[in-house]
């Protein structure tokens, strides 16, 4: 109803304040008013994205770009809204892309007829011009609403992890995610025992977990749901299979999922990432094999792969401060004299007081007049994530 109306009064003010410009088809009308209202559209995102902060922050200028979270200041001072603000500018630049694309296929329709020298009569082509426009339009805007109304998810980032290990694997065998993720909950890895040169195999690596149900908190505090990440390091040789060579069996299976390198020293290092636990809990890995006739460096033998699957949010960032997806205790014995929203104030034996500072979203479970000792919890752990790892030959 709305782009109705905007359709309308759009063309009511190119019709009527500025007479030179009338098109000659209901399609022309169709595919301008979709390039203007698009263009619109760019406008006020790149407006709004200059006012609010966005989700793209620098975390360290030798690291470069950070995906989702703000590193450099408390859980309460970041903002979700950046990512929501992209994805607008985005889908609206398609928008506009598409509404020249259509007038372009109009435009050149009625040109070529005007143009041949035997008489044509167009029935079809203007109201198929016009149809494609209209779903469009339809499409268009349903991709701008879809993309401002997701909630966000409560994620689990291999960037960090690309950004801060150059090798993620430790000489002990420990994978870097562990570092930041620490609660710690099993994954099921699968693969085939024997694979024959130059073809590619399935790997299957599972994340379990209640997903429909169980919910974590996100940087502001709300709630929300469970994203997985998964990580595989195979022997140097050993790639992800080129798109080109997926047998359609395995593309169903994949589901859309993307893996991509670790980085351009370690091709062999492959990680996905975060995506919906709820859709992904399964993750299938293509793995291309080596041609040891072509690879001297991988002879027939036995290998080993190490794979790193997460879900949810860690505790640690890579700077070192804790996000507010942690349990927080008692700093000091005595007894709880005030809670300030997040701030619960503890008194001592010697009547000095301390401050212990809960992150977003936490629930306090300690009441004022309540005795506490040191190190006792103060509130409810809200981690219902965290990170495995397997080895397999």
């Amino acid at each position: 109803g709305l782009l109705a109306q905007a359709q309308t009064r759009l063309e009511t003010i190119f019709l009527i304040k500025l007479p030179g410009l009338i098109f000659s088809t209901m399609a022309h009308r169709m595919a301008v008013t979709l390039a203007l209202m698009s263009s619109l559209l760019v406008a006020v995102a790149a407006i709004t994205n200059v006012m609010v902060p966005s989700a793209f922050v620098v975390s360290n200028p030798s690291r470069g770009f950070v995906l989702g979270v703000n590193h450099g200041v408390s859980d309460t001072r970041q903002t979700n809204v950046g990512s929501s603000i992209f994805m607008g500018s985005v889908v609206a630049s398609m928008m506009a892309a598409t509404g020249f694309v259509v007038a372009g296929v109009s435009r050149r329709a009625i040109t070529r007829s005007q143009r041949c020298v035997v008489k044509v009569t167009h029935t079809e082509q203007p109201d198929d011009a016009e149809a494609f426009a209209m779903r469009t339009v339809s499409t268009m805007a349903s991709a701008v609403l879809l993309a401002g109304s997701l909630p966000d998810n409560a994620s689990a980032y291999p960037i960090f992890a690309q950004q801060n290990y150059k090798d993620p694997r430790e000489a002990t065998g420990k994978l870097a995610c562990a570092n930041c993720h620490l609660a710690s909950k099993q994954i099921d890895v699968r693969l085939p025992h024997e694979v024959l040169p130059d073809t590619i195999f399935k790997t299957y690596i599972d994340i379990p977990c209640k997903y429909e149900k169980r919910k974590q908190p996100l940087a502001s505090g709300e709630k929300g749901a469970l994203n997985v990440g998964a990580i595989a390091v195979m022997p140097e040789g050993w790639k992800l299979a080129p798109k080109d060579r997926l047998p359609k069996p395995i593309k169903k299976e994949m589901k859309g999922l993307a893996w991509a390198p670790y980085s351009k020293e370690h091709p062999e290092i492959v990680v996905a990432g975060p995506v919906p636990g709820s859709k992904y809990s399964r993750m299938t890995l293509p793995v291309l094999v080596p041609d040891p006739s072509k690879d001297p460096n991988n002879p027939f033998g036995k290998y080993s792969f190490f794979y790193g699957g997460n879900r949810g949010r860690g505790q640690v960032y890579p700077e070192g401060n804790n996000s507010n997806n942690n349990q927080y205790f008692a700093n000091a014995a005595g007894t709880v004299t005030a809670i300030d929203g997040l701030k619960v104030t503890i008194q001592k034996a010697d009547g000095s007081s301390s401050v212990v500072e809960c992150g977003a979203g936490a629930d306090i479970v300690v009441e004022v007049g309540e005795v506490v000792t040191n190190g006792e919890p103060i509130t409810t752990n809200p981690n219902v994530g965290g990170f495995g790892q397997e080895e397999k030959e």
